[in-house]
């Protein structure tokens, strides 16, 4: 199987299945003398892990990770940095009744027609639960970034027509972790819990919108002509599990302006120069021009619903998919962290591009 490394200078390559023995990242070009808090990446697993509240999947998984290289006395030594975390709560007898069944919206099909095999102990590799290995290597960049004064804060905007309509300006990122859905709206937000418990007793999922924004930014970051930014930032969002979109800056609201409503003026205030306003989401040409970074990502439901569904099965034949074991109602709250982890390793990789770039 290709498509499991990630970077081009600070790499990362993740293994492990959902009811395997365990997940794992290897992080590849991190530079030495980097300090690892060890608690932070801890933090971050924690915030991602399953089991958390009573709006997310109830495995119970601490997703405690052992470091076994890389880092010795608290810093990076320059050499590959290995981190493991050791699945405890697979319940793969949840899944025997679908054993030869493809669900549907899964990757069950595809997996199997593109491999012959697959292990449907709760979608094996291509489970979400990978993704955890993400925000362990995502953890390791946020701390390279931090260094540099680079910050990524993403948080949730929507879930399902409930939406916050405040601009990222407004609000308060220290109110992000304040609520299990991680919408820092602490209004709206308590009508999203409220709307995905209806969900989940419903037996349904519904989805969401993630927005990110990375402050303290530098400019100059960004290869062109095919390694834009932008595009290696909408790579690394579509290759999270159920994000089924993205966009920057003005995005596709841009469409209804006209150019010079659109463009955003420079201006230089004390030797720093800067732009009036944004549209452009931080990237211009594919490059960062030092401004706020900011972009949305669509989730979508979650494929496992407890009501019948029909499908096939690996026979070809009619049958009908009951969805047991745990599952997310809403995947958005989980989603936070990953999309904050993938965010930094795409920044990293530039960072370190950048450095090598010019004298």
């Amino acid at each position: 199987m290709a498509g499991n490394t990630f970077g081009d200078l600070f790499k990362i390559t993740t293994f492990g299945e959902s009811h395997g023995k365990a997940l794992g990242v290897i992080i590849d070009g991190c530079p030495a003398g980097l300090e690892i808090d060890e608690a932070f990446i801890q933090n971050e697993l924690a915030r991602r892990r399953p089991g958390q509240s009573s709006i997310v999947t109830q495995r119970k998984e601490a997703d405690s990770f052992e470091l076994l290289s890389g880092v010795f006395e608290g810093k990076t030594t320059g050499t590959p940095i290995s981190m493991v975390i050791f699945n405890k709560d697979a319940r793969s007898r949840d899944y025997s009744h679908i054993f030869d069944k493809f669900r549907p919206s899964h990757a069950d099909f595809t997996y199997h027609s593109k491999y012959g095999v697959r292990d449907y102990r709760g979608g094996g590799r291509s489970s979400a639960r990978e993704t955890a290995a993400r925000v362990a290597g995502g953890a390791v960049a946020k701390l390279l970034l931090a260094h540099f004064g680079i910050k990524v804060n993403a948080y949730v905007s929507q879930v399902g027509a409930l939406k916050t309509t405040a601009p990222y300006q407004e609000l308060d990122f220290e109110n992000i972790e304040k609520t299990p859905i991680r919408c820092p709206d602490l209004a709206v937000a308590e009508q999203m819990i409220d709307l995905i418990k209806a969900v989940r007793k419903d037996g349904d999922t519904i989805g969401g919108v993630v927005n990110a924004v990375v402050t303290g930014m530098t400019a100059g970051l960004g290869e062109p002509v095919f390694d834009r930014l932008s595009a290696d930032l909408a790579k690394a969002m579509l290759s999270i599990n159920a994000c089924k979109g993205f966009e920057y800056g003005s995005g596709f609201d841009g469409v209804t302006m006209r150019g010079s409503a659109h463009n955003d003026e420079f201006v230089n205030e004390n030797g720093v120069i800067s732009t009036k306003t944004n549209n452009s989401g931080g990237i211009q040409g594919g490059i960062s021009n030092g401004m706020d970074i900011y972009f949305r990502t669509a989730f979508k439901p979650v494929a496992t619903i407890i009501p019948a569904q029909k499908s096939i099965n690996e026979a070809g034949e009619t049958v009908e998919v009951v969805g047991k074991g745990r599952h997310d109602p809403c995947v958005v709250p989980r989603a936070v962290p990953i999309v904050e982890a993938m965010t930094a390793l795409v920044l990293a990789d530039h960072f370190l591009k950048n450095r090598a770039s010019k004298l």
